[in-house]
C-alpha cells in the first residue's frame, strides 16, 4: 500500500468514527477525532478547542433520540501531514420530541496526522438544506467555494440555518 493510499484510508476511518460517535452520543470519542486547539464553524457558531467542542456536544446529543450520519466518498487533497478534505453529508435523526429531521449539508475540514491517526484541525459545515427526511423542508444557498481542492478561507462564516446550537454557549461568528 501507497503512503497516500494508507493516508486516504486513515481519513475515511476518521469519517467513520466520528459517525460512530454520533450515533452513539458518545462525546469523549467525539472529541478524539480533533486535535486540542480544533476550530469548528457550524450554524451560526464558532468553537475552539478540544474541550469546548465535547461540552458543545454534550448540550446538542440530549436534544436527539438518535441521529445516523451518511457521509459521501470524501474528496481529499494531501498535503505534507495534511490534508483538506471535502465531503457531503445527509442525516437522518429524530428529535426527543419525535420530530423527524434530515438535513443535508457540506463539511469542509483541515485535517492532520497527529497521536498515531487523523484528526480534524478546522471544520466549515454548510447546510444545504433542513427538514424532515422527506425533502418538505427548507434548502438554503451558499458561498461557492469553486471546485476542488479549493476550500474556503479560514475565516469563513458558518450560517445558521438550522438553529441547532441555538441557545448554547458558543462564539458567534
Amino acid at each position: 500500500m501507497t503512503e497516500p493510499v494508507a493516508a486516504q484510508l486513515a481519513i475515511r476511518e476518521l469519517y467513520a468514527r466520528y459517525a460512530d460517535a454520533v450515533f452513539r452520543k458518545d462525546a469523549d470519542s467525539f472529541g478524539n477525532c480533533f486535535v486540542e486547539d480544533a476550530e469548528w464553524r457550524i450554524s451560526g457558531t464558532i468553537i475552539r478547542g478540544r474541550d469546548a467542542i465535547v461540552e458543545q456536544v454534550k448540550l446538542v446529543f440530549p436534544r436527539y433520540r438518535r441521529i445516523v450520519f451518511n457521509f459521501r466518498d470524501p474528496i481529499i487533497d494531501l498535503g505534507d501531514g495534511t490534508a483538506n478534505v471535502r465531503i457531503y453529508v445527509s442525516e437522518l435523526s429524530m428529535f426527543e420530541d419525535g420530530r423527524p429531521f434530515g438535513p443535508i449539508g457540506t463539511y469542509f475540514d483541515r485535517c492532520v496526522e497527529q497521536e498515531g491517526g487523523w484528526r480534524f484541525k478546522w471544520r466549515l459545515f454548510q447546510t444545504h438544506y433542513a427538514g424532515p427526511p422527506d425533502m418538505t423542508g427548507q434548502f438554503f444557498d451558499n458561498p461557492d467555494f469553486g471546485p476542488p481542492p479549493a476550500m474556503p478561507p479560514l475565516d469563513a462564516e458558518a450560517i445558521d440555518h438550522t438553529g441547532v446550537f441555538k441557545g448554547h454557549n458558543a462564539a458567534k461568528s
